[in-house]
């Protein structure tokens, strides 16, 4: 359990690509953790030119770009717990992999494999898949596809819970995963994600909201679980709070843009006024 007594802050790393727009990716994880109060580091795998209507452009990072700011985080200031967004390329992936393992950064790993931007802008390469699912997932805590993805990577049609059920198991019994959240946003009903650990099955339902503004949920529902995990969170009660974040957090979300805007990361903190913030005591 990560030590959060005497002073000790908790601490979390997220590996993912930049979102110009603010309301996906690093952006959103930091802007996550900040809320759950957990200090936020960062690794960028990769700049993307987006805003609330699409991505129109993507620029990986070197990959020994990526590894350097791994190992240099790590090397300091260390992570209670990782989170693993946007790779974008098989060897991002291997590289992801192996400084991770470097740095014995893995017990609390939550892996969000994202493949697909909410616009439907590809954001991960078809080369990546297999190296996601063989040496990513494997070492995973928690692992929280959607319900394409989670038919990505087990092959499988997923039409209702009972096949989320069978994708669970074959991504904590077929890839290796501790565990797995397959998020039920793509089905019918009501929002419910189906957590597995290998032993029980736990479902986490709220009422689906009428929005527009669902851009980056995936991001900061995976981030969320990460910093509860930072925060000594066992798993399924990181998941239970994620989800509870996240719902309030759409709930409360602000106009921005003319397309999918993002969530309201800091719903909590009261909004400025008129003329500002307040500055000094």
């Amino acid at each position: 359990m990560p030590d959060t007594q005497g002073g000790s802050v908790p601490r979390a790393m997220t590996v993912a690509g930049s979102d110009s727009g603010g309301g996906a990716g690093i952006q959103a994880d930091l802007k996550t953790f900040a809320a759950l109060g957990v200090y936020g580091t960062s690794a960028i795998t990769a700049v993307t030119a987006q805003n609330t209507l699409g991505v129109t452009s993507v620029h990986e990072v070197p990959v020994d770009v990526v590894a350097a700011q791994i190992e240099a985080i790590m090397s300091d200031i260390g992570a209670d717990a990782v989170k693993t967004g946007m790779l974008s390329s098989a060897e991002i992936v291997v590289a992801v992999v192996e400084t991770l393992r470097r740095t014995e950064a893995v017990d609390r790993l939550v892996v969000d494999p994202v493949m697909v931007a909410k616009g439907g802008d590809r954001l991960l390469r078809e080369d990546a898949v297999g190296a996601l699912r063989t040496l990513l997932i494997p070492i995973a805590a928690v692992v929280t596809p959607n319900i394409p993805e989670a038919e990505t990577l087990t092959g499988r049609a997923i039409r209702d819970r009972r096949d989320a059920r069978n994708a669970a198991r074959d991504i904590v019994h077929g890839m290796g995963a501790a565990a797995v959240v397959v998020k039920g946003g793509h089905l019918e009903g009501p929002a419910t994600d189906l957590f597995y650990d290998g032993h029980e099955f736990r479902s986490f339902t709220a009422a689906r909201i009428a929005t527009t503004s669902t851009h980056g949920t995936g991001c900061t529902f995976a981030s969320a679980v990460a910093a509860y995990l930072a925060l000594g969170r066992e798993p399924v009660r990181a998941v239970a709070g994620a989800k509870r974040y996240v719902t309030a957090a759409i709930r409360r979300a602000l106009p921005i843009g003319g397309g999918h805007g993002p969530l309201n990361h800091l719903y909590r903190l009261p909004r400025p006024s008129a003329e500002g913030p307040r500055l000094g005591p």
